[in-house]
């Protein structure tokens, strides 16, 4: 892979040791997504990363890896498949590849068990950056969607895994009928998938703050930009993709 997220530290784990960590997550998504951590860095835009559904922590160490001084990362997940061991795992992975240990916090919880006062009372502040990566029904996507926003920055992103899988198709039919119920809410790009295991994911703002990252997406990895766009019905969408080829049709 031949684009950076322009943080070294997230580059060289991306590179070196994304790999070693198992899970899900693709290289291309990670990087695009630790590119936005760090244009939220330069905006000024200060708060910590949360995810449901860390697993191993493949993508939570590449977004941690990529905070300010200061701010923290939460995981979130019950931590009990494919075993009892998984919690500890997920603990070495954050040491040997650069987490303090007073910079990342694990809640062993279903989500949907958790309110807005646990993910404070663990953090202390807002959330700029969402990843929701749990169970796949639209019910539990609900769910998620609906604590996540409550510890969201007003200027952060949510970001959701396996979105236009053909594995979860009703994942989507989710995320449509959540975002009628909160219209100040905006598709801000989709991240098109490596394969049918390194999903697509989609990323969502407000309204008011789709500005602060379409562009700059745009001109930050132009040869993975589909011109053509995502189109949400009463607007457009960033579309990147490992190979964003156009059909010929003449």
């Amino acid at each position: 892979m031949t684009f950076r997220s322009g943080n070294p530290a997230v580059d060289r784990y991306i590179t070196e040791d994304y790999e070693s960590v198992r899970g899900m997550s693709s290289r291309f998504a990670a990087t695009i997504c630790a590119h936005v951590i760090r244009r939220q860095t330069d905006l000024g835009i200060a708060g910590h990363f949360a995810e449901i559904g860390t697993f191993e922590g493949r993508f939570f160490i590449a977004m941690a890896l990529g905070l300010a001084p200061g701010e923290r990362a939460l995981g979130i997940d019950t931590f009990d498949w494919p075993d009892a061991g998984i919690v500890d795992r997920f603990h070495g992975h954050c040491a040997r590849l650069g987490l303090a240990e007073d910079r990342v916090v694990a809640i062993k919880a279903a989500a949907r068990d958790l309110t807005d006062g646990d993910v404070a009372q663990a953090l202390g502040g807002p959330v700029r950056f969402w990843h929701i990566d749990g169970d796949h029904t639209p019910k539990s996507l609900t769910a998620d969607l609906d604590l996540v926003v409550q510890s969201l920055h007003p200027q952060g992103i949510l970001c959701l895994d396996d979105m236009l899988h053909p594995g979860y198709p009703l994942l989507i039919v989710a995320v449509h009928a959540w975002l009628a119920r909160h219209p100040e809410m905006r598709i801000l790009a989709v991240i098109d998938r490596e394969d049918i295991v390194a999903a697509a994911k989609v990323m969502i703002c407000r309204a008011d703050a789709v500005d602060l990252y379409g562009q700059d997406l745009v001109d930050a990895f132009p040869a993975h930009h589909w011109k053509l766009g995502s189109d949400w019905g009463d607007y457009f969408a960033v579309v990147l993709t490992p190979n964003p080829r156009l059909a010929v049709v003449e």
